[in-house]
């Protein structure tokens, strides 16, 4: 499923994720996810790691806090899960509309550019480094990066 989850967010060079398949098959492996969850088949730090990526691609604040707390249990048990724990951290927090922590999550809206939203001031480059994060110069720049590259695509061949 995680295989699958990923492949399904690097689309063919060129292309869109076409989101009308991939939701779908979010929902189905996000199911499946909370099925191995509730039978508890969940058990080694891999485990936990691979259910939380699946499970922040879903769409319920409860279900990026479970994405977080998976994160915790595959760092206990010796996965680096310190990225995706920033992530779903953040991704939970913008769900029930508060600034993101450390800056891992970008938002489009209509036409306007990707931008990072609100993010809690408080917390510092060295904090997100330990949790392997970029720090937020590095977060806006690739930011930066990835409008261009849009604006350059939306501009006609000549």
């Amino acid at each position: 499923m995680y295989e699958e989850d990923q492949s399904d967010r690097k689309p063919i060079a060129g292309k869109q994720i076409d989101w009308i398949i991939v939701g779908p098959r979010d929902k189905a492996r996000e199911a499946r996810v909370k099925e191995f969850y509730a039978t508890n088949q969940l058990r080694t730090g891999n485990d936990y790691h691979r259910a939380a990526m699946v499970l922040q691609h879903a769409g319920k604040p409860e279900d990026f806090l479970l994405a977080h707390e998976f994160c915790v249990i595959a760092i206990f048990k010796g996965i680096d899960a310190r990225w995706l724990a920033a992530a779903s951290e953040d991704r939970f927090l913008q769900s029930i509309e508060r600034p993101q922590r450390f800056g891992t999550q970008s938002k489009k809206m209509g036409d306007s550019p990707w931008s990072l939203g609100e993010i809690d001031a408080s917390v510092t480059d060295a904090h997100r480094a330990e949790m392997k994060v970029p720090s937020l110069d590095q977060a806006k720049a690739r930011l930066d990066k990835q409008n261009e590259l849009l604006e350059h695509a939306k501009k006609p061949k000549q």
